[in-house]
This record gives C-alpha cells, sequence and structure tokens, in this order.
C-alpha cells in the first residue's frame, strides 16, 4: 500500500504546492493558503467511503484564487494542491490519530492532541460533520509517504520564502488564509465575516491585528478576534514578532462568496477578491508607519 501510495503521489502531486512569486517582491508580507488543494488522488478516494463532493467539505474552497491578486501587489503567495482532508499541513508533521492506523504508531508521534483527539490530525480522521474518511484502519507508511513527500516539502518552501523576506525586509509578515463555515453545529446564528487570529498577540504585534481588523470593519463587515480562531498551527510556529516575523490567520465566512451547499463560487466571488486585493494595498501603504512607530516604541 505504501508504494502506491507513493506512486499516487508522483503522478498526481508533484508539485505539491503553486509558489506564485512576483517579477519583484515589493513587501515584506507573504500570503499562504494551505488548505485550498483541490487535487484528490484517485487512491485516496477508492480509501474513502465518501463520495468527492462529502470530502471537499473541510476545503477552504477557492481562497488561493481568492488572493492571487496580491501577487500582483508584488507580494509571494504559496498554495498546497494537496486537499486538506488528505493531509493538513497546518498541524504537527506528527499529529497521528492512533484510531486511523494498524500497528502501533511510533513513540515521536503526538497522539494526544487536542485536534488530534478531534479526528483532525495531520492525517484526518473525518471531515467537517464529523463522518468518517476511511473504510478501514492504514498502514502508517501510508503516513509517512504523504509527511515526506509534501508536508516537509510545503514547509521547507515556506520557511525558506519566510527567511528570504525577512533578510530583505528585516523582518516577514506571513498571513495565513482561511475560510470557515457560516455556522457552526451547536451554535445558533451566523458566524462573523472574518475572523483575525494572532493567537492572543503572541504571534503578530497587536497594532497589525488592529489595523487590519479596522479596515475590514470600515467596510461594514463585523470582524471578531482569535474567537472563534486564534490560529492554527502555521500560525503559532512561524509567529515569532521578536525574531522579526509577524503570523495572522485570516478567516473568511464562506457565505461571503461561495453557495456552501453546491460549492460554486457566488456572483460576489469577483467583488470579494477585488476587496482584498484593496485592503492589502492598504496594508502595504501602512507598513512603514506601523513599523515606525513599532520601533519608536522599542
Amino acid at each position: 500500500m505504501n508504494a502506491s501510495e507513493r506512486a499516487s503521489i508522483l503522478a498526481e502531486l508533484t508539485p505539491p504546492f503553486l509558489l506564485h512569486t512576483p517579477q519583484e517582491q515589493l513587501t515584506p508580507m507573504i500570503f499562504c493558503s494551505p488548505h485550498s488543494g483541490r487535487v484528490y488522488p484517485q487512491a485516496f478516494l477508492a480509501a474513502s467511503r465518501l463520495d468527492p463532493h462529502t470530502l471537499r467539505k473541510s476545503e477552504d474552497c477557492y481562497v488561493d484564487e481568492l488572493f492571487q491578486p496580491v501577487v500582483g501587489l508584488g507580494a509571494p503567495l504559496i498554495a498546497a494542491r494537496f486537499p486538506r482532508a488528505y493531509l493538513d499541513v497546518n498541524r504537527e508533521p506528527y499529529e497521528l490519530d492512533p484510531e486511523l492506523f494498524s500497528g502501533r504508531l511510533p513513540d515521536f508521534a503526538n497522539t494526544q492532541s487536542a485536534r488530534v483527539v478531534g479526528g483532525l490530525g495531520t492525517i484526518a480522521r473525518i471531515v467537517s460533520d464529523s463522518e468518517e474518511i476511511y473504510r478501514e484502519r492504514m498502514p502508517i507508511g501510508v503516513a509517512f509517504e504523504r509527511i515526506e513527500r509534501l508536508y516537509r516539502p510545503f514547509h521547507a518552501a515556506l520557511s525558506g520564502l519566510i527567511e528570504d523576506t525577512r533578510r530583505r525586509f528585516g523582518m516577514a509578515i506571513l498571513i495565513d488564509c482561511h475560510s470557515m463555515p457560516s455556522s457552526s453545529i451547536g451554535q445558533p446564528g451566523m458566524r462573523p465575516h472574518f475572523v483575525l487570529g494572532d493567537r492572543f498577540g503572541a504571534s503578530c504585534d497587536a497594532k497589525l491585528t488592529r489595523f487590519v481588523r479596522d479596515l475590514l470593519q470600515g467596510y461594514g463587515y463585523e470582524v471578531q478576534v482569535n474567537r472563534p480562531y486564534a490560529g492554527g498551527f502555521i500560525t503559532e510556529y512561524y509567529g515569532n514578532p521578536a525574531q522579526g516575523v509577524q503570523t495572522l490567520q485570516l478567516e473568511i465566512n464562506r457565505a461571503l462568496y461561495l453557495d456552501e451547499a453546491t460549492l460554486n463560487k457566488t456572483a460576489n466571488f469577483a467583488n470579494l477578491g477585488r476587496l482584498l486585493q484593496e485592503i492589502a494595498a492598504k496594508m502595504f501603504a501602512a507598513l512603514p508607519m506601523l513599523l515606525e512607530r513599532r520601533a519608536a516604541a522599542e
């Protein structure tokens, strides 16, 4: 089974991500879309008990396309091609679910994180509606193939982008781009239009978080900070303001651009893309002022 997994990855997920780079990088900002991948390998579909449409419920549909215009402004964008239901790069590399694999997991695996217990580890056991993905347990070698051939190259590229940007500009600002369902099971009412996550100030300077919040609110959107999403592994792992790396997670309510039943783009998709480009341009323009204030405070 490991050999078929490897063959499937090589045939269908090469390259594992797309890196969109501007002719010249003009800003320390980097955009990342880890959950918008929509290449579902045939071997994965065969192993799943779910149909392709149901598997896509955990996908951040078209978020990479929404943020594509930032490249024209001088910012790089990295986007995974593989789907979140297949491999989640917004997790530790070995958050592995004992219920998903046959045999004993290695001692270094994190089998007790809240994400694993919830069925959403590095290799997810469920999709967003708590539906089991797989027909049967898999050899642990399947997970290792996905981690070594997809997870590690994605993070190596993202780390390289951050380090190159920090060397060039003196700092790097990573915007981790996601989308969220418009409502949550068991919680009445609609979610806000946007949620910003900065790990409660640990991953990003509060001035930047407030600036983005105020920008979005100025367009009439409802924005919450750190609730219900404070940021995942990418935000936590890369965010280190003291070392010149800021990370901010940005969640978009899918109802703003997506028919959540059919997963088709709505008529507002293009308008939202233009709005995000306009907001990014305002962020780029404001960075010197925000950074100057920060330097003065220090």
